[in-house]
């Protein structure tokens, strides 16, 4: 009978996730750890044999503590410095046991499905690996140190490589041997090292759901699609109102629009990112933009105020919120609005570092009615919707 094994990558030590709580495959996904969650869908899958998970030396505990014995789960290899290395060593204590086919998988992919896991078998040959992998969707750039888009890459025939990521055992065992002999470092996946060797490699179509947890938003988005988490969906308003003097632009949502008047005000003034400042701060009820940028402080003096708003979109993220919708609505008689709307979401999406779908600017009159009317102010209404995890913020 052919022996089909795989090998676990769990000796990271999650650096980017950041926290107190210890290395991303030990937290608490929905009352299992990662890591058991990640195991789970081969340990019970009918075509594999043997699954063994390498380990951080200092993380022993850690593993006893969030696995549960199985009889085909194997005592725990020791991983290396890098993943290389520690995939390496979790084949070498693997092949004693003589799989045909090993999967490597990484720990940190919880929802791995078993149509995945038998796609992925499937598409092993001789000579000839298989992973899991999505088509990007997302339209991508090539940019310069500077930051500056140098090219629109296309994206036909481009995949995101997931795991599992699947061999014949002697294949990929003789590859990273091979690599480490080579004193080859760096290679990111066991594609990458299979294609160093001259090995092909296929590309098995897996869903979107196969992601892998690497920031803590991602552990919330896990914990929602579990289904035992409810969402803490926060809702925050702000209003602002400069008045008008003779000038000769206005600038209004990041967007500088020629006017003969402008707003007065200590920073620049812009009514639009003011009202956005304090509804972001409104869904950690963390004071408003005056008691964070106070007027008297000459610092702010002429600031642009997509500092303001860069600082709330920070103290929001560091409390673990996801921002969903920023919503702003501008009240004046003049400038026209309208021809300046798109450039205001993309210059609110770049601030915020989301989606300009994410991003709405709205604008009407006040029909001649009060200082508005009069064209004595322009006054700005916002929305900020931020989504934490049930114990988050």
């Amino acid at each position: 009978m052919q022996r089909n094994a795989v090998v676990i990558v769990a000796a990271g030590r999650g650096e980017r996730m950041g926290g107190s709580e210890g290395p991303k495959q030990y937290r608490d996904l929905s009352g299992h750890s990662v890591l058991a969650r990640a195991a789970e869908p081969f340990l019970t899958h009918p075509d594999i044999h043997d699954v063994i998970i390498v380990v951080h030396a200092d993380d022993l505990s850690l593993y006893e503590a969030a696995t549960t014995p199985h009889e085909r789960l194997l005592p725990a290899a020791i991983g290396g410095s890098i993943r290389q290395q520690s995939v390496l060593n979790g084949l070498e204590k693997l092949s004693a046991h003589q799989p045909q086919k090993v999967l490597i998988h990484d720990a940190a992919r919880p929802f791995v499905s078993q149509e995945t896991i038998s796609a992925v078998l499937a598409a092993i040959a001789p000579g000839s690996g298989a992973i899991a992998a999505h088509p990007v969707a997302d339209t991508l750039k090539r940019a310069d140190a500077s930051g500056k888009i140098v090219e629109t890459v296309p994206r036909e025939s481009l995949f995101a490589a997931q795991t599992p990521q699947g061999f014949m055992f002697a294949d990929i065992y003789s590859a990273h041997l091979m690599a480490a002999k080579n004193g080859t470092i760096g290679l990111t996946d066991d594609a990458s090292v299979a294609e160093a060797a001259g090995m092909p490699v296929r590309l098995v179509h897996s869903p979107s759901s196969n992601f892998k947890i690497t920031l803590e938003p991602d552990l919330q988005i896990a914990r929602l699609m579990l289904g035992n988490s409810v969402p803490d969906v926060r809702t925050g308003n702000g209003y602002d109102v400069h008045q008008l003097e003779a000038g000769d632009h206005v600038t209004l949502c990041g967007v500088k629009i020629a006017h003969d008047q402008r707003l007065k005000g200590h920073s620049d003034a812009d009514v639009g990112l003011h009202a956005l400042t304090d509804a972001v701060l409104g869904t950690i009820g963390d004071g408003d933009i005056g008691s964070h940028f106070p007027p008297s402080d000459m610092q702010w003096k002429g600031a642009s105020s997509d500092r303001f708003l860069a600082h709330a979109i920070a103290l929001v993220r560091a409390k673990n919120g996801v921002i969903t919708h920023l919503d702003v609505s501008l009240i004046c008689e003049a400038p026209r609005i309208g021809p300046h709307r798109d450039a205001m979401r993309e210059k609110i999406a770049q601030i915020a570092a989301i989606s300009v779908e994410r991003v709405a600017v709205k604008a009407t009159t006040n029909e001649k009615i009060g200082f508005v009317g009069r064209g004595e102010g322009i006054a700005a209404i916002a929305t900020a919707t931020v989504v934490f995890a049930s114990n988050g913020g």
